[in-house]
């Protein structure tokens, strides 16, 4: 499901132990005591045989747990709900619980993206759906039942799984997000494609444990059913990789297309200040050359000759001081697309008409830097769009604008202090101030970066290489134109999880 938009996140973590944490401790302690109840009261059973069966389930199921493949909107889809299902029907609920509490891994714990706290929860979350469907199961049916008591029985377990994993991570995640269960609710594809997911697979688990209590069977059945699995994935991590390209491509084509439409737009503005400048400079001596004109005419007609001259003198001085002006003008325009200024005199310029018109403090660190002129353009415009973005969606009081060598790149940064975003949440539909910045910062060969959070203000760092910029300039200055079917487990997209046909959910990272 997708992260509510304008929140701030709780986290789940021992050190702060606000309502978010204190849910997921109310639910880990208490599964935690439940399967040591459970195993301790069936220690009789447990045999040598037994714990290895338990450990290559536990092995099985953290392996593929590990190989989630990504299905919509940071959901993925993985083999560990028909294995547990086919455990929950084996064992009993308190052996098929452990079972899921050990190996219901998730690579954000080896990439430590995930909280301590957090990690258990997820855990023990999956582990309680466990016993509770094995619990379910086993009050209806067992293995050595005809196949539709069977599955009838694997079906109202595999709802009792999901109605319990869906509960404790929606409600979870309101309280992470401080939203109602309904909302969140509503964020969720339709029930009954996840209904009809969980069948499918509960099924799917009932034909590995009917296969797994056959005599010399056993986990060769288990290699048979997974094999096909494993390479239907691998299709579907195909398929899945041309939607994405096409889904990318499509957005990149949006972003240009208004990147091209800024760039028409700030060259209007370029022309308004060349008109600007001739009319404010060269219409000025034009004019008095013209009255110069006439003044001499009118000398030369009353036979002042000595006057003539004189005015012919100043008429040149005119002239040529005309043409210097021209020339000033051209050297400008080829030196530098941002004219005479240059890129400090020019942001400051800029950040001063922003100034006058907002409540915004402006704080500036422009070194004199020898930049090519398509660089030094580029600069400007991703500080232009990046300080405008600012003001029209963060509310900032402070802004620094920075443009500094550091060791071998030149940087420009953007900080202020405005209300922030989820940087790792998608950006609003329709607004592409970001990417278009991040196109400007990959046609001059840099990298762009943004850190933010809400209510912690954003940063903004772009990098050229210096060794870049030494090359020769090219002519022109603007370019052309939840796992699952998985068990909760926390994902790094900053959404909550929810997986694909049959999937669990699961608590963001």
């Amino acid at each position: 499901m997708d992260e509510p938009s304008g929140t701030q996140r709780r986290e789940i973590t021992f050190r702060d132990l606000n309502p978010a944490s204190l849910f997921a401790l109310a639910v880990a302690v208490p599964v935690i005591e439940l399967i040591c109840v459970s195993v301790w009261r069936e220690r009789e059973l447990i045999t040598p045989h037994l714990i290895f069966e338990l450990a290559l389930w536990t092995l099985l199921v953290s392996a593929v747990e590990l190989l989630p493949a990504p299905a919509w909107r940071g959901i993925h889809v993985s083999l560990g709900f028909p294995i547990l299902t086919a455990v929950a029907i084996t064992y009993s609920p308190g052996f098929a619980a452990a079972v899921a509490l050990i190996g219901s891994t998730d690579p954000a714990e080896f990439r430590h993206e995930t909280t301590l706290l957090k990690a258990i929860f997820n855990r023990c979350q999956v582990a309680l759906a466990v016993f509770f469907s094995s619990a379910t199961f086993h009050a209806f049916a067992s293995i050595d039942d005809s196949t539709s008591r069977v599955i009838a029985a694997a079906l109202v377990a595999a709802l009792v799984d999901y109605v319990t994993n869906f509960g404790i991570v929606v409600f979870a995640t309101s309280l992470m997000y401080r939203t109602s269960v309904l909302r969140l609710a509503r964020t969720l594809p339709r029930l009954s494609e996840f209904l009809v997911s969980y069948a499918g697979l509960a099924v799917l688990g009932v034909v590995l444990a009917e296969l797994f209590s056959v005599p010399n069977v056993q986990f060769l059945a288990v290699l048979t059913v997974i094999a096909p699995l494993l390479f239907a994935r691998q299709m579907f991590l195909r398929s899945h990789a041309l939607e994405e390209a096409h889904v990318e491509l499509t957005e990149r084509e949006e972003i240009l297309r208004e990147l091209s439409n800024t760039m028409a737009e700030e060259r209007a503005d370029e022309r308004l200040q060349i008109a600007g400048y001739l009319h404010d400079d060269l219409a000025q001596v034009l004019f008095r050359l013209s009255l110069q004109v006439d003044i001499a005419r009118k000398l030369l007609d009353r036979g002042d000759v000595d006057d003539v001259r004189m005015q012919l003198d100043k008429i040149r001085e005119s002239k040529q001081e005309t043409s210097d002006r021209i020339r000033a003008l051209i050297r400008d325009l080829h030196r530098s697309p941002l004219g005479a200024r240059g890129l400090a005199e020019s942001l400051e310029s800029f950040t001063d008409e922003v100034g006058r018109d907002s409540h915004i403090r402006f704080h500036r660190d422009v070194q004199d830097i020898e930049l090519p002129a398509p660089i030094a353009l580029l600069v400007f415009h991703i500080a232009r769009e990046g300080i405008m973005n600012a003001v029209k969606h963060a509310d900032p009081t402070d802004v620094s604008v920075s443009v500094t060598e550091q060791g071998e790149d030149i940087v420009l940064q953007l900080d202020d202090n405005g209300s922030g975003f989820d940087s790792g949440a998608p950006g609003p539909e329709g607004h592409y101030g970001m990417a278009m910045m991040r196109e400007r910062a990959k046609v001059g060969g840099g990298s762009f970066h943004v850190r933010s959070a809400v209510g912690e203000g954003t940063t903004i760092t772009v990098r050229f290489p210096i060794a870049l910029l030494q090359r020769d300039a090219q002519p022109g200055s603007e370019p052309p134109s939840a796992n699952g079917p998985e068990r909760a487990s926390p994902d790094t997209s900053g959404t909550t999880s929810r997986s694909a046909e049959g999937s669990r959910d699961s608590v963001p990272a």
